[in-house]
């Protein structure tokens, strides 16, 4: 019994207690009006009327509560029916339900069965494979044994030859000793013969001597100073002609060569006619800022001098002041920094400090990417890193007015062309041509020539030895051995003897001036002396009594090495001896 037919039942007792309570109230209303007094009473009339409608609302009731019961029954009847039909629909469900679980187990049988198929072809396979690869392995193994085999009679066969061949190599010098002993004894008894031969010659020579002195008066010694004498005389005589005659052939043909190719190196460089020249003044918004950053009681400008390492000069000029400083790199950073403290307009010591480390991250910036340009430049790309650092310096750096980098990118297309020209080692004769001055970044810092520097840092961060030699040698500290050296020499001068290339003091210009005639004058038999085009030209006037024209010419050549071995110049000078002969007569 499910709960809508409790529920059911209880609704037919409440409707069956209602009943019998209404039948209870009817009889009890029946008796007394049995017992009741007289019809015509008034009020039994009014309360019989009153029972009356009573009992016919209890009827009415009674007949409510028995439709209500008959639709209970039906309702319950209903619900048997749906319950009975639930029943089938629970059997129906429990049946196919079996049948599934029935299908499931047979479908799981098959499934199982097929498994263990597979799994019993799978291990047939295994099998298989593993008989195969253990027979290949077997085939292996048997290959690997034949050939250890092979190899051990080989090497037996190789042992055999080696004592064979030794057994005959100790034979052979056995023999060759045998034969060294013989020569041995042959050579002593020819020393021998040699020794009584050279005894014998040497009495004759002393015989011979004695009579040619007997002959001619004099002794040997007197005879071999007056033939020396003459032979030296003759000599110098000849090779005074045959040094004209091929100074001569080489102006004729080498001059003509060399000029060719050192104007085509030049031409095709096509470098600007004066280099960039480091800035040291920096120009102001206003005289007002000076104050600024001389600060109060001057602590501002002895902070950034001592942070930058720069002395800051503030004068009269408008409008500027000037940073001094003999390392250029340190001067641009104090230049850099600066200028950006006077854009923010904040100077004080920390801001300095600040400011500082910033203008010097930039400024190793700018150098570590100029050099990376340069070396693009002139194509030279393994380098160490530490040499592209110092090339980077070079940024700030000037010779006589000329930047020093763009010197060195010039110099290594110059060298290159030249090394081109003459069908050598282009690369080698470029890098050595561009590293050349790399000394110039430390000798503020490192005592000693730039190029001995340079051949040192060189030679520590592994360059080739050509090059070391090229750099050494390209100011003559050490005497060119190879080619690399001479055309660094010749490349380095076409960059920087050009015209507008370099500039110098008038002071330095004007000792160096006298410095070439007073070389020149102190020779003898020179009567006048012009030094002529900015220097690049000295005329010697001689005596045409005192020197003859080979002496003329061995005069010009030793003015002009004494001048290569004293001074320092740009590019070459010309050494021109005149000798004028003039012969007076008066008529009468």
């Amino acid at each position: 019994m499910n709960a809508f037919d409790v529920v059911l039942l209880a609704a037919v007792l409440v409707l069956a207690v209602v009943v019998i309570g209404a039948v209870l109230v009817g009889i009890r209303t029946m008796r007394r009006m049995g017992a009741a007094p007289a019809p015509e009473d008034p009020a039994f009339i009014a309360e019989k009327d009153r029972q009356e409608q009573s009992l016919a609302a209890l009827r009415t009731a009674a007949d409510e509560a028995n439709s209500t019961i008959d639709v209970a029954k039906s309702a319950a009847a209903a619900a048997r029916t749906e319950a009975a039909a639930a029943k089938a629909e629970a059997k129906a469900a429990r049946a196919e339900a079996r049948r599934v679980l029935d299908d499931a187990r047979a479908e799981a049988d098959t499934v199982l069965e097929r498994a263990h198929k597979q799994a019993e072809a799978d291990a047939e396979q295994l099998r298989t494979a593993a008989r195969r690869s253990g027979e290949r392995e077997v085939a292996v193994l048997a290959a690997t044994t034949r050939e250890q085999a092979a190899e051990v009679e080989r090497r037996a066969a190789r042992m055999d030859e080696r004592e064979r061949m030794h057994t005959e190599e100790v034979e052979r010098f056995a023999e060759r000793e045998r034969q060294l002993t013989a020569a041995k004894a042959a050579l002593a008894t020819r020393e021998a013969a040699l020794a009584q031969r050279e005894a014998e010659l040497t009495e004759s020579e002393e015989l011979r001597r004695r009579e040619l002195e007997r002959v001619a008066g004099l002794t040997a010694d007197s005879a071999r100073l007056e033939l020396v004498d003459a032979i030296e005389t003759q000599a110098k005589r000849e090779a005074a002609l045959l040094v004209r005659d091929i100074e001569s052939d080489a102006r004729n043909t080498a001059e003509q060569r060399a000029r060719h190719i050192v104007v085509d190196a030049i031409q095709r460089v096509a470098s600007e006619q004066t280099a960039e020249s480091v800035v040291s003044v920096l120009h102001l918004p206003g005289d007002e800022m000076k104050g600024r950053i001389i600060g109060r009681e001057g602590r501002n400008i002895r902070a950034f001098e001592s942070v930058t390492g720069v002395n800051l000069i503030i004068d009269d000029t408008p409008e500027a002041v000037l940073l001094s400083c003999f390392d250029p790199v340190r001067r641009e950073v104090g230049r850099v920094t600066l200028e950006k403290l006077v854009l923010d307009g904040r100077i004080h010591p920390h801001r300095i400090e600040e400011v500082y480390d910033l203008a010097r991250q930039e400024v190793e910036q700018l150098c570590l990417r100029a050099a990376e340009d340069a070396l693009v430049e002139v194509g030279i790309t393994e380098i160490h890193p530490e040499l592209v650092t110092l090339l980077g310096r070079l940024r700030y750096r000037t010779s006589y007015g000329q930047n020093v980098l763009k010197h060195l990118v010039e110099t290594a297309h110059i060298a290159g062309i030249m090394a081109a020209e003459l069908r050598l080692d282009v690369p080698i004769i470029k890098r050595s041509a561009f590293l050349h001055d790399i000394g110039k970044a430390l000798t503020h810092e490192v005592e000693g020539s730039h190029a001995i520097i340079g051949a040192d840092l060189a030679r520590k961060y592994g360059e080739h030895e050509d090059v070391v030699h090229a750099i050494e040698a390209h100011h003559n500290e050490v005497p060119p051995q190879t080619i690399e050296a001479v055309l660094t020499q010749a490349s380095d001068a076409c960059s920087g003897g050009r015209p507008g290339a370099r500039r110098e003091s008038l002071e330095a210009y004007v000792k160096r001036l006298e410095r070439i005639e007073e070389i020149a004058a102190g020779k003898l038999g020179v009567d006048k002396v012009f030094a002529m085009q900015a220097g690049r030209e000295i005329r010697v006037m001689v005596k045409p009594d005192d020197v003859d024209d080979i002496g003329a010419a061995v005069l010009a050549r030793d003015v002009a090495k004494q001048i290569e071995e004293e001074l320092t110049y740009p590019g070459q000078i010309r050494v021109t001896v005149v000798r004028e002969s003039r012969v007076t007569e008066i008529a009468r």
